[in-house]
């Protein structure tokens, strides 16, 4: 899909892109298609696209699998994509809001994601989707700081943690602003993930476990954990030590102490 192809779909269509919703259509058939190889789509996946606009990855992606579903809160989106790829399921709802577990286990998750909604998407495609063998994702290439953090750092928090234990993290290649339609001011960037065993902590209880760690950064660690059961225990069986702050503790060592407080 071109850029010629999305304004005339905009144009006999009515299609105005909605900058509440931070819709930028990709027009790109080169970078299309390197998305669509990074996912390495199997004929018997189950792929869930989120965001999916007017179908810029959900065209050729549809001719890989015959399980696509595809999550659009805009609704005029959402019956496009239906009338116009009748054989994939389109659910018209903010994903926020939509309950995972009456869906489909994921093999492959996609997305463009607007950086306003960043942290909560991949928190919870990370912590409900966390069975899927590969997320890839289109973000803005400032964001990534965010994700792709160490220990100690300034950006380091629960999204960074939850993307290291779901699996190994890839930069994969920039895009430039003139790749879509209507053009972001921004670049953006497409990363990409590779499930690992560690993926199999990754819960809901999980993500409330490290928000309510981080809930206070300049607190220390215990202090802010102070509501659960067990933490002088977990913290000695694990060599944490009291005055620790949760920017201190590595993905795995919360991964130990969420198990030992599960205990």
């Amino acid at each position: 899909m071109n850029r010629e192809n999305i304004k005339q779909i905009m144009q006999s269509e009515g299609i105005l892109p909605q900058s509440k919703f931070g819709q930028n259509f990709l027009c790109d058939e080169e970078i299309i298609s390197r998305i669509v190889d990074l996912c390495e789509i199997k004929r018997e996946d189950t792929v869930v696209e989120i965001g999916p606009g007017l179908g810029s990855i959900t065209y050729p992606m549809s001719e890989l699998t015959d399980y696509l579903s595809c999550i659009e809160i805009d609704r005029g989106l959402a019956v496009y994509l239906q009338a116009n790829l009748p054989g994939i399921n389109v659910i018209n709802k903010d994903f926020l809001k939509v309950d995972s577990k009456v869906m489909k286990q994921a093999d492959v998750v996609v997305s463009n994601i607007p950086y306003y909604v960043m942290t909560d998407i991949m928190k919870k495609l990370f912590s409900e989707f966390s069975t899927a063998r590969k997320m890839v994702f289109m973000v803005e290439d400032e964001a990534i700081a965010r994700i792709d953090c160490e220990p100690r750092s300034k950006q380091y928090g629960p999204l960074s943690i939850l993307g290291s234990l779901y699996g190994g993290y890839c930069f994969e290649f920039k895009v430039p602003h003139t790749a879509f339609v209507p053009q972001p001011h921004t670049t953006s960037a497409v990363i990409s993930f590779t499930r690992k065993e560690s993926a199999d902590i990754l819960c809901p209880e999980f993500v409330k476990f490290l928000n309510t760690a981080f809930s206070q950064r300049r607190k220390l660690l215990k202090k802010n954990l102070s509501s659960y059961n067990g933490l002088d225990k977990a913290f000695i069986e694990l060599g944490i030590s009291e005055s620790s702050r949760a920017e201190e503790l590595s993905p795995n060592e919360f991964a130990l102490l969420f198990k030992a407080l599960k205990q």
